[in-house]
């Protein structure tokens, strides 16, 4: 409530306060609440200044919207005329590369290198593939597999080079497959790759092999074992100016030049995939466990100096190499691929990396031994008498896969070899020992001894040993016995010396600690090793007389117990 005052005292309200007048204690007081009313509505209705006002804020608000999308407009323009321009300029060297193409293969293989290595930014040029085949400088997938089957698997322990090539009479490569993959644990399935090359350029025909191998072997291509590659129709170069030599006519000139590039593709694939690395054909059988026996075989080398591991006698089946010898091997055949085959290349590598000039063929071949390394029985066999040379029947047999040395084939337990006796030339005892040929020694004396310390103590199932052989049947071991070093002594004399309850000597023990479980007849000692010796640190054979005849020990069998 508001009060309006006045000095006259006739007329207290006489003026109008916008709303009902009256007296109250002398003062004149109105009620405020019809004017506030009406002012409000005044106040709610702009006035003609504040109505452009706002359409101008609105009008500036607008202007900046248009302004804005504007300028995005512009910035989309020009990102569309640079993706036009590339588009432009992609077509334009698409077209210039064509051009390119045509006049670069218009060039001789000698210009295009010369070229490549002109505008090479490097000071130093290296030799690489190009130097050796330049014409792959033509096109440029020619080093792509042109078919590719299989999950790519890599890290294995080994890896199976397979390649092959289409045969007039017959095809062997499915039953080589199914022999190899027949013979794998499931273990060994996942720590291995088989790698099939298709070594022919018709599309139609590699295509055809490829998926006849997927609907074949369909679990073995999805889990990783199995993979399929042909190579590119541009990788091979011309084999219509191949030089003939060493009497051979042109076509297995050719052939053999083509081998050895089948070869060097199949390599360059399979180098980063595993461990090692095996050669193979597609016209072979394997025996069971070979997988194992081959990588055990290579574990259990002495020294990591050797270069090739054989497991066949024949050509280049069975070879193994470790991968990082691959690319050694790859750039030495391909300096001379045209000129020898394969297993002539091999033989020089050898010949260049441990052969002296000034030393005659024997030490020659003395120095090759310890990289060229031959493990007996063969594990794998030929089978194949249609060659993937046209026209060419062979009935090659490996002789040594038939030999069922030691039962099975087996890999004795890591151990240290040591001698007395006298080694006679390079039939070491630890050739023996690993199976790569057997050992040979002077005429011994009593007191000799062979002896198998195991790096670690292990329990022994059983042995055997025998001596002498085909060629030297008289090269025996006589009066010699087969003794033991428990690693535990006092349990072995505890449980094993003593027999029942009596007194009676079960096992003699010699004055150094071993204790005698055999002994040879007849040129050969066998037999199970009593279980509570426990582990063993090692076994010996001992000499006990003097032999008129040098000895040979052809088989070694010692089995560790499971």
């Amino acid at each position: 409530m508001g009060a309006c005052w006045t000095n006259s005292s006739l007329n207290p309200c006489f003026k109008d306060c916008g709303g009902e007048r009256g007296m109250h204690d002398g003062h004149c007081f109105c009620d405020l609440k019809p004017f506030i009313a009406q002012r409000r509505k005044v106040l709610s209705l702009p006035s003609a200044g504040d109505v452009v006002d706002i359409y101008q804020r609105e009008f500036l608000a607008l202007r900046d919207r248009l302004h804005a999308a504007e300028q995005e407009s512009l910035k989309r323009s020009k990102e569309l005329n640079l993706v036009l321009e590339e588009i432009k300029r992609a077509i334009s060297e698409k077209q210039a590369l064509r051009d390119i193409n045509r006049t670069w293969s218009s060039l001789s293989d000698e210009t295009k290198l010369k070229l490549w290595n002109i505008t090479n930014k490097n000071v130093l040029h290296l030799p690489t593939i190009f130097h050796h085949l330049p014409h792959l400088l033509s096109k440029e997938n020619s080093l792509q597999p042109a078919v590719h089957v299989g999950q790519g698997r890599t890290g294995v322990s080994v890896v199976m080079g397979i390649p092959s090539v289409k045969r007039e009479v017959h095809s062997y490569l499915t039953d080589t497959l199914n022999s190899l993959i027949s013979e794998l644990t499931q273990q060994e399935k996942e720590d291995s790759v088989i790698v099939v090359l298709i070594a022919e350029t018709d599309p139609q025909y590699t295509a055809g092999v490829a998926e006849n191998i997927k609907n074949l072997f369909p679990k073995e291509i999805h889990s990783g074992l199995l993979e399929v590659i042909s190579p590119s129709p541009h990788f091979y170069p011309d084999f219509s100016h191949l030089r003939e030599s060493f009497g051979d006519p042109k076509e297995r000139v050719r052939w053999r030049t083509k081998q050895n590039l089948d070869y060097c593709f199949l390599m360059m694939y399979a180098q980063s995939k595993g461990i090692y690395y095996v050669q193979l054909e597609d016209d072979i059988v394997a025996k069971p466990n070979y997988l194992s026996t081959m990588k055990n075989f290579a574990l259990q080398q002495p020294s990591e100096e050797w270069m090739i591991l054989e497991f066949s006698q024949l050509g280049f089946i069975g070879k193994m190499f470790k991968s990082l010898d691959l690319s050694l091997i790859v750039e030495f055949i391909l300096m001379f691929y045209k000129d020898k085959p394969i297993d002539w290349l091999l033989d020089h590598i050898l010949w260049v990396k441990v052969c002296n000039p000034e030393k005659d063929a024997k030490h020659c071949d003395r120095q090759k031994a310890n990289l060229r390394i031959r493990f007996k029985p063969s594990l794998f066999q030929h089978v194949g008498t249609h060659s993937s040379l046209a026209g060419k029947i062979q009935k090659l047999k490996d002789k040594d896969f038939g030999k069922q040395a030691l039962r099975k084939e087996h890999v004795n337990p890591p151990a240290e070899v040591s001698t007395s006796l006298k080694t006679y030339q390079h039939f070491t005892l630890e050739k023996a020992y690993l199976r790569e040929d057997f050992f040979w020694a002077f005429t011994p004396t009593a007191g000799d001894f062979i002896r198998f310390r195991f790096f670690k103590p292990l329990r022994i199932e059983r042995f055997f040993f025998r001596s002498g052989n085909i060629e030297h049947p008289e090269d025996k071991l006589f009066n010699t016995t087969v003794e033991v070093l428990p690693f535990d002594s006092l349990q072995s004399d505890k449980e094993a010396l003593q027999e029942g309850r009596g007194s009676v000597v079960k096992y003699r023990r010699t004055p150094d600690g071993y204790i005698q479980i055999g002994s040879f007849s007849k040129g050969v000692a066998e037999g199970e090793v009593d279980p509570s010796f426990g582990p063993l640190e090692a076994i010996r054979l001992s000499i006990q007389t003097d032999s008129p005849v040098w000895i040979i020990l052809s088989e070694i069998f010692i089995k560790k117990a499971e």
